[in-house]
């Protein structure tokens, strides 16, 4: 694989699990999480609001910087797998635990221009990863092997406020993507490859008072065309489009009183964009998926005990995007986060995020054929959980 050193760190940020509905990852900030990422985009409580909604940075009123990782502890498990292989009768096969851990790191700053109204800001973030690899001897190879799909994100945003209740903004990214698909017998499918795409985000947020807040963002995220060592059916290519959905967001924030605020956020993802995997010297896809359009709904709660302890806790209610068609290789389900959180100040000017979630998967089954010589076909039912911890550092200049 090449360009393994983009933007620096950057590259640390490729991911190894989902957390998310299909491959979207929900890592962006412990703040977040903490909250279950109910009012991402209006609420600007940490410096990852860049990577949310850009018109939010705004309420920023002093430099901040954000540094922190969220680890994620995934398990997908498989079971009461039926497979039919070419010749022979159906047989059943040993369960597979898809249990997997990783690191993703995240970086953002956001800057108000003296004397202005405006506000700048950057990040380094990941908004899409997965990676399933089953065992060499999963005998329904050529459902199982590895399927990894992986970005990073590095944008800068501008925020303007328009008016004392209206802002706007918008940035700009550039999206580092690889794709990695591998089944026992290589010449059946094999993918190795990475490329960039140049995506954009606008938003706005609208300010009823000084306890009630309304923000809204739409994130645009390119096709990426990689590039690399690429064979399916023994045919070979060297160009891969992984499409990636776009998202828009609705969140809201209101302080109920000096103590508490409670806030939610509605997402939809345009999943039906991940259509298929497809290279311009194939004649058929090398992929299909099919998916359908999906989103979230979150609710949470802030609670400030003193000036130097803020708690939180969230909800969420994450739809998964998979339809008719079912697939092994990235097999999904409709997730509840239950999460909770909080923030100590260290000094007036330095502070520490934590946010813990635990992600409940529901079941569902995957029905998945496959023409070879023959039809083969392979049912199991499904289902994923996760834990995730969360740590942040934010310092305010």
């Amino acid at each position: 694989m090449k360009n393994k050193l983009i933007f620096g760190t950057a590259a640390l940020l490729v991911p190894c699990m989902t957390n998310a509905a299909g491959f979207q990852l929900n890592a962006q900030s412990a703040t977040g999480l903490g909250r279950a990422f109910a009012g991402d985009a209006v609420m600007a409580d940490s410096a990852a609001i860049v990577a949310k909604n850009s018109a939010a940075m705004a309420y920023v009123d002093q430099p901040m910087l954000s540094v922190g990782a969220i680890y994620i502890d995934s398990a997908v498990e498989v079971s009461d797998i039926s497979y039919t292989p070419n010749t022979g009768p159906t047989e059943s096969l040993g369960d597979q635990d898809l249990s997997a851990g990783t690191l993703v790191p995240n970086l953002h700053y956001v800057h108000p221009l003296n004397d202005s109204k405006f506000t700048l800001g950057a990040t380094v973030h990941s908004n899409f990863g997965t990676d399933v690899e089953f065992d060499d001897s999963f005998e329904a190879a050529e459902f199982g092997g590895k399927t990894a799909l992986s970005s990073v994100n590095v944008g800068v945003a501008l925020a303007y406020e328009l008016s004392d209740k209206i802002n706007v903004g918008g940035g700009i990214d550039v999206i580092y993507g690889e794709g990695e698909i591998q089944r026992q017998d290589r010449q059946l499918l094999n993918v190795d490859a990475d490329g960039f795409g140049l995506g954009a985000n606008v938003g706005a947020t609208y300010q009823f008072n000084n306890n009630n807040r309304f923000g809204i963002a739409y994130r645009y995220s390119p096709d990426i065309e990689v590039e690399g060592d690429i064979t399916k059916g023994g045919v070979p290519a060297n160009k891969m489009n992984v499409p990636l959905p776009d998202t828009l967001e609705f969140s809201g924030w209101h302080q109920l009183n000096q103590q508490w605020a409670v806030h939610y956020s509605l997402q939809w993802v345009k999943w039906s964009e991940f259509d298929s995997l497809t290279s311009p010297s194939q004649q058929d896809s090398i992929k299909e998926y099919q998916w359908k359009d999906a989103g979230h709904a979150s609710v949470g709660g802030t609670y400030n005990i003193s000036q130097a302890l803020v708690l939180r806790a969230g909800y969420m209610y994450d739809l998964s995007p998979v339809d008719e068609v079912t697939s092994l290789s990235i097999p999904d389900v409709n997730r509840h986060w239950f999460t909770v959180g909080g923030t100590y100040h260290l000094t007036a000017s330095s502070s520490v995020d934590l946010g813990l979630g635990f992600i409940v998967g529901e079941h569902d089954t995957v029905d998945e054929s496959l023409e070879v010589t023959s039809v083969t076909n392979v049912t199991a039912d499904v289902t994923a959980n996760a834990l995730l911890f969360g740590l942040q550092y934010q310092h305010r200049f």
